[in-house]
């Protein structure tokens, strides 16, 4: 394990020392004496220390000894060690597409295998290489369909735009698309832009990812839409790109999302200077969740936090209202 390191301002490593993983003396992270949590810090000093000299990594020192005993059995959970042939990705495809949980997948290939000890990869990898191998479920030429249909909207619409996310194989991953209306609004309501995947997720597996702002009536207006087959970092910064590109490199002034951290890494990739904010819907769903066991939780703290929350106009009357709410209902060492 990497026990300590630095770079430099331009990203190089300055120096790192690589010890062993149980390296460092245990730290008591409970203090319930009846159930203590096992750990593997036994402060062994087994480690290599490498700094940067002319450019290059030189070892200064090494430590081969180590005060506990080894184990080859343990190597093959090393990364290096570690690795999924095709027939493992093929029976891997195969059991996701109809809906077979990771967990009985591995089960089946460990049964196969004898052990899980046989297996030269963890379940751990089994579930990255489902993640990266996903795509949309589209039935067989639904993809060549979907193209074809967007080819004879943009042969109708000039400003019809539209991207689609291929993986290695030629395979479907993400598909976005916008038409002419939604630039032209993005023209004039584009200040504050809404993002959510939480409206659809149908049979095949999709989820639906539109772009939304509100125009001077109060009306939702769709900037753009996606079907995305996955809701990572890498996804969601293909897709911000893309719609950014559609709408000529122009970004948001500020982007509402719920507090998804995939979204969040993606906006500060690709909107570095849009001022992100969360959902106030998916914060204020969470009431019941955190204060629901308070014994006046139905009897005045919710509506009460509610009327701070919706009748603040201003920063100053929020702050007013909330130190009020908080004393009124006893909650200042309430985490």
């Amino acid at each position: 394990m990497s026990q300590r390191s630095k770079r430099e301002d331009d990203g190089n490593v300055r120096y790192v020392t690589l010890g062993c993983a149980h390296g460092c003396k245990a730290r008591k992270r409970n203090t319930n004496i009846s159930k203590p949590r096992l750990t593997t810090k036994i402060d062994c000093k087994a480690r290599i220390n490498a700094v940067l000299v002319d450019g290059v990594l030189r070892i200064t020192i090494v430590c081969n000894a180590h005060n506990h005993g080894l184990s080859q059995q343990k190597a093959r959970f090393f990364r290096c060690n570690r690795a999924i042939d095709d027939s493992v990705k093929r029976q891997l495809d195969i059991n996701d597409k109809p809906g077979i949980g990771m967990a009985k997948s591995f089960n089946a290939l460990v049964v196969e295998a004898g052990s899980f000890k046989k297996l030269p990869f963890i379940e751990k990898d089994a579930r990255n290489y489902i993640d990266k191998a996903r795509h949309l479920r589209l039935s067989k030429g639904g993809a060549d369909v979907l193209c074809g249909y967007f080819e004879m909207v943009q042969y109708k619409n000039d400003g019809f735009y539209s991207l689609m996310d291929l993986d290695d194989e030629g395979r479907l991953k993400n598909v976005f698309w916008a038409d002419a209306h939604s630039k032209a609004a993005y023209d004039y309501f584009g200040d504050v832009v809404t993002f959510d995947t939480t409206y659809l997720t149908n049979r095949y597996g999709m989820s639906f990812a539109p772009f939304v702002d509100v125009n001077h009536h109060g009306q939702s207006i769709l900037l753009g839409a996606s079907l995305i087959s996955s809701e990572n970092t890498e996804t969601f910064v293909w897709l911000f790109d893309t719609w950014l590109k559609c709408m000529d490199e122009r970004a948001p002034k500020a982007i509402i999302i719920d507090q998804d951290r995939a979204m969040k890494n993606a906006i500060a990739i690709v909107f570095p200077n849009t001022r992100h904010r969360y959902c106030l819907w998916h914060i204020m769903r969470k009431l019941p969740e955190k204060l629901g066991s308070h014994a006046e939780f139905k009897c005045g703290l919710k509506s009460a936090l509610q009327r701070c929350v919706y009748d603040s106009q201003t920063s100053d009357e929020f702050e007013k209202s909330w130190e009020v709410f908080i004393d009124t209902y006893n909650l200042k060492e309430n985490a």
